[in-house]
């Protein structure tokens, strides 16, 4: 964090304004570098998970937007930002979000590089909201490092930056120093994410609750930009399978209910689902495991067995992978949101 200086001939803080200070000087200052065109609901993203304060709960963030060139900033919406913030607000900034960038192809001015990678290089985390993934790749930041856009992006950023591993059906990817998400509304799981990295997930939960967001969506990007419904091809499986997730389904059951080999079906859901079954039932059951784990008082040992995970140490070992937490802790998560 960054200490507060006062203006010159400002008066002393005096003991009893110390719970104070130490208020505001562990607020951790978030900057939004905003450009022509900018769009409203990335910059609204950020804006909204870093600015929510849930009742009872103390402020944690001072978020804020700066442009390379103040003044009035067009937006996506057909109106103007008014932006009074230079490049020097990034200077203070222990996170940095880029809301986009578009288009895409617009060139990183050298103002605008030099910026970033000197906040990056004193400690500043720099995130990055769809399209401001081509920002941040300007700067050279990614090169040798995953990162994920907008699936209708990902091409181009391989094809652009080929240094960068696209991970083009996640919905974030967070290397500590860097961050980016997928389409905008990923932008939402970034940012909650990195709630829950600063100030745990009970806190990261709190906030979504509080915005009428789940604090954590399964899967990628292509359960949301599929345009046709995933069991074209899949004759009724899923959901013959989604009855069955308390059973000891196999891929083999899959396979058999549909008449086709392994093979068979792992193209069929590589085309429909681009996943594999095995990964499709593990997501499921997980998914499964969570509603029980929220919606219910059962012991981990019960939920496990309800969700086809048979013990209660494969389910944390899975929940923790595809969660990120445990299933305990998720559990005293969602009960700290209810009180």
């Amino acid at each position: 964090m960054h200490a507060l200086h006062g203006a010159a001939g400002a008066p002393r803080t005096t003991a009893a304004d110390e719970d104070t200070v130490g208020y505001f000087l562990a607020m951790h200052r978030v900057v939004a570098l905003v450009r022509p065109v900018q769009s409203t609901f990335a910059l609204g993203c950020a804006a909204e998970v870093f600015g929510t304060v849930p009742p009872g709960t103390p402020r944690h963030y001072e978020f804020g937007v700066c442009t390379e060139r103040p003044g009035q900033v067009p937006t996506s919406a057909g109106y103007a930002l008014s932006v009074s913030r230079d490049l020097s607000a990034l200077d203070s900034a222990d996170t940095v979000v880029i809301p986009g960038w578009a288009p895409a192809e617009a060139p990183l001015s050298a103002r605008v590089r030099g910026a970033l990678l000197r906040a990056h290089a004193r400690g500043a985390r720099l995130v990055t909201i769809c399209g401001g993934v081509f920002a941040l790749a300007r700067t050279g930041l990614l090169d040798g490092r995953s990162a994920t856009t907008h699936w209708a992006r990902a091409e181009q950023l391989r094809q652009e930056f080929p240094r960068v591993r696209v991970e083009a059906d996640v919905l974030y990817v967070d290397h500590g120093d860097v961050a980016t998400s997928a389409g905008a509304g990923a932008g939402i799981d970034l940012c909650l994410h990195l709630v829950g990295k600063d100030h745990g997930v009970g806190h990261a939960a709190l906030v979504a609750r509080y915005m009428v967001m789940p604090p954590h969506r399964d899967g990628g990007q292509t359960q949301h930009v599929l345009a046709a419904p995933a069991t074209d091809s899949l004759d009724g499986l899923l959901e013959w399978a989604e009855a069955r997730l308390g059973t000891a389904l196999s891929v083999g059951d899959l396979a058999a209910y549909l008449h086709v080999s392994s093979r068979t079906l792992a193209r069929r859901f590589a085309e429909q689902l681009d996943t594999g079954p095995g990964a499709w039932l593990l997501s499921r059951r997980v998914a499964r495991a969570r509603t029980l784990l929220e919606e219910t008082d059962l012991p981990v040992e019960a939920v496990a067995a309800r969700v086809g995970l048979a013990s209660a140490a494969n389910l944390r070992r899975r929940f923790r992978a595809g969660v990120g937490t445990t299933p305990g802790a998720y559990r005293r998560a969602f009960r700290a949101c209810a009180t």
